[in-house]
C-alpha cells in the first residue's frame, strides 16, 4: 500500500553527505538465495519499508533534499546500472548496497528476482532503498515491484527524480514545450523485448506540433526516423541527442531527423542515448559553446 510520506520523516536522518558506502557484489541468483532472510513485512505493518528513489540522470545537486535524507539513513540499497557514482556515494556508511542494474547485452538479474528481492529484505525498522536512475515513475518497471509489494502488503513510498528528457533540455537551455509551436510532449521507450518488433504508434509520434522524446533509443534510431518520416514528420525536423545528461562527460549533438543514424553513430559506443525530436530542439545551445561547431558532437 502506498502511504503519505509524512509518515516516515520523523526517523529519517537529516545528514546529507556521507563518505563512500560499502560496496556488494553484482545480484545474481545465488545473491538472492543466500542474503535475504525468509520473511518479509507482515500484512499489520503502516509505516512505509520500502522506499523507490528517484537518483536523477547522474548529477547529485539534481536529487531532491527527500532523496538525500533517505540515502543517508539507508540500511539496504538496491540500485539499478543507470545510477551514477556520485549518486552512489551518498549512501550512509556500512549500508548494504545491491547492483540489480540491466544493461543491453549483458548478463544480469531477473525482473522476477528483484520484485522477490524487493518482498524479502522488506521489513518494520529496516530502511531498504530502490534506487532507480532518473524518475522512478518512467519507464524504470516500476509498475511490477509496486505490484509484488502490494501482494505480499508490503508498504512503500515513492519519490520521484528528475527525468533524463528534463535534465537534456535544461542542458541545452530550451523549453520542451513552446506556444503555438510545441503544444505537448510525448515519451516513448525504444527498448523492446528480444524478439520483438518496436510496436509504437508512429502516426501519434509523427507530430510536429508536440516535441517527442525517445529513452533508450540508440539501437532504434534507424526504425525511428524512417517510420516518423514515413507517417508525415519533415526530414528536416531538427533533433537532440544527448548522452550521459548532466555528468561531466555529458555529450549533446544537433541534427535534422534524416541525419538521426549518423548522428548516433558520431557517439562512443555503448553509451545509453536520449534522443529529442522537433522544432523546439532548433533553441538548443550547440554554437554557444567554445570551439563547438553546430551538429558537432561537444562535452559540456
Amino acid at each position: 500500500m502506498k502511504l503519505p510520506r509524512d509518515s516516515a520523516h520523523a526517523d529519517v536522518s537529516p545528514t546529507l553527505f556521507f563518505s563512500p558506502p560499502i560496496r556488494s557484489d553484482d545480484a545474481s541468483r545465488e545473491l538472492v538465495s543466500t542474503t535475504l532472510e525468509p520473511e518479509g513485512v507482515g500484512p499489520e505493518a503502516t509505516t512505509p519499508s520500502v522506499f523507490f528513489v528517484g537518483a536523477g540522470p547522474g548529477d547529485p545537486d539534481l536529487l531532491t533534499v527527500r532523496a538525500l535524507k533517505l540515502l543517508g539513513g539507508a540500511d539496504v540499497v538496491l540500485y539499478d546500472a543507470l545510477v551514477s557514482d556520485d549518486v552512489l556515494g551518498l549512501i550512509k556508511r556500512g549500508a548494504k548496497r545491491i547492483a540489480v542494474g540491466k544493461r543491453a547485452g549483458a548478463p544480469c538479474i531477473a525482473q522476477s528476482d528483484i520484485n522477490r528481492m524487493l518482498v524479502r529484505l522488506a521489513r518494520p525498522g529496516r530502511r531498504l532503498i530502490r534506487l532507480k536512475g532518473g524518475d522512478p515513475l518512467i519507464f524504470a518497471r516500476l509498475g511490477e515491484e509496486i505490484a509484488a509489494l502490494e501482494a505480499a502488503g508490503v508498504p512503500f513510498e515513492i519519490i520521484p527524480g528528475v527525468t533524463a528528457a528534463s535534465a537534456a533540455a535544461a542542458a541545452a537551455g530550451i523549453s520542451l514545450t513552446t506556444r503555438g509551436q510545441a503544444r505537448r510532449v510525448q515519451f516513448a521507450t525504444a527498448h523492446a523485448r528480444a524478439g520483438e518488433e518496436l510496436a509504437l504508434d508512429w502516426r501519434s509520434l509523427a507530430d510536429d506540433k508536440a516535441t517527442t522524446v525517445f529513452y533508450m533509443a540508440r539501437e532504434a534510431a534507424a526504425l525511428i526516423a524512417g517510420r516518423l518520416m514515413a507517417h508525415g514528420l519533415g526530414a528536416r525536423t531538427p533533433v537532440l541527442l544527448m548522452s550521459d545528461v548532466s555528468r561531466p562527460t555529458q555529450m549533446r549533438l544537433r541534427a535534422c531527423l534524416c541525419e538521426l543514424q549518423p548522428a548516433v553513430d558520431r557517439f562512443p559506443p555503448g553509451v545509453p542515448l536520449i534522443i529529442i525530436v522537433g522544432d523546439a530542439t532548433a533553441a538548443a545551445s550547440i554554437a554557444a559553446h567554445p570551439h563547438s561547431e553546430a551538429r558537432a558532437a561537444i562535452r559540456g
